[in-house]
């Protein structure tokens, strides 16, 4: 039993020393260059009501939430992401609000994955909610804010992909596929099982060229010059509204002067079924998944009983770190506590010195000889 007690379970860990120091000082970079935008911090609960994130919601599958039970028998939720208590939030105190409303938060979130692979249950998550804007500028303000955020905290080496939703279910409307398959489909598309997307196309009868261009999407990445070719490929006029919205977002990067770390991928879809529109992840080196993942959720708030367009992101901080470690990035900031030893005979004059230098922003650390 004792051994046991000093073992963290399965898929957590201490952090601790300099690595601790390092995420501090990472977070409050990121912070820094977000709450710039005028967003304010905002905290939600660690757990919530079940139905926050129930399969309706269209976040974290139910077998992958932590479960358990309050004293009246109510189903609670260790929340698996921010985005559904951020809406429920904003419906709750926010309710009149007409004008747009800019959150901040950070804090844990929790994933009960069997299949690890090296990932962590537990992961801290910073990131930042506009409601109320449902327009261009508001997208692109979320993709700049999230490429400056990252430069400021030290990350020069990255990408943004950008896509929207609404490309693929255009595509899927005109080919005549129910919400069912759309969502089995996206599962197979967005987990890179081609032969399973096209097992379902063909059970559906679905017509050679809906089901040749479904395909198709996965391969529509790249340069600003793929647009051109997405909207060739769609004729259908929702898809083609869609390739629009993104080349007015790519319009308004270039003014932020943030093109350069900005691609497209008309294939990209998204676990979380409450997106609805732009989508968008940040990749870098040294790490495989996305550190930052972000979209338009106009349908969300109505879920909890405010009619609102909203878009959102978020930087996993954890996988941020993993990344800036391999690459050798230097995390401005990380001074050593000076050491001042002692006597009991000297102690009030080097407690003096200890205390001055404290006022004048130094660390210090008292140590007996």
């Amino acid at each position: 039993m004792g051994k046991k007690l000093v073992h963290t379970p399965e898929g957590v860990r201490d952090i601790y020393g300099d690595e601790k120091e390092k995420k501090t000082i990472v977070e409050r970079l990121l912070h820094e260059r977000i709450t710039a935008y005028g967003y304010r911090d905002i905290q939600t609960p660690t757990f919530e009501f079940f139905d926050v994130f129930s399969k309706e919601v269209g976040t974290t599958p139910s077998r992958e939430l932590y479960k358990f039970f309050d004293k009246e028998g109510n189903t609670l939720v260790l929340r698996p992401d921010f985005t559904p208590s951020i809406a429920r939030c904003a419906a709750k105190y926010f309710m009149e609000e007409n004008v747009p409303i800019r959150f901040c938060y950070q804090g844990n979130t929790f994933t009960n994955t069997s299949d690890l692979q090296g990932k962590l249950k537990e992961v801290t998550q910073m990131g930042a909610e506009l409601i109320g804007d449902d327009s261009v500028q508001a997208d692109a303000e979320m993709i700049a804010m999230t490429i400056e955020a990252l430069y400021h905290a030290g990350l020069s080496d990255f990408q943004i992909s950008v896509g929207n939703l609404e490309y693929f279910k255009g595509i899927c409307a005109e080919a005549g596929l129910d919400e069912e398959t759309e969502l089995e489909l996206r599962e197979y598309i967005s987990g890179k099982n081609y032969f399973g997307a096209e097992e379902l196309l063909e059970r559906t009868h679905v017509d050679k060229k809906d089901k040749e261009l479904l395909l198709k999407v996965s391969d529509l990445f790249g340069t600003v010059q793929i647009l051109e070719e997405a909207k060739e490929a769609a004729s259908n006029k929702r898809s083609r509204h869609a390739v629009e919205r993104l080349e007015k977002v790519y319009q308004v990067l270039c003014d932020y002067g943030v093109e350069k770390y900005v691609s497209f991928d008309l294939g990209m879809l998204s676990k979380y079924n409450y997106y609805t529109g732009i989508i968008f992840k940040g990749y870098t080196y040294g790490i495989g998944d996305a550190i930052v993942k972000g979209g338009r959720y106009d349908k969300l708030l109505t879920r909890f009983g405010k009619d609102s367009a909203a878009i959102g992101f978020v930087i996993v901080v954890d996988d941020l770190l993993a990344a800036m470690g391999r690459q050798d990035v230097v995390i401005t900031g990380m001074d050593a506590p000076v050491k001042m030893y002692y006597t009991e005979a000297n102690f009030k004059e080097k407690l003096q010195k200890a205390k001055s230098l404290r006022m004048a922003g130094k660390k210090v650390e008292l140590l007996h000889e």
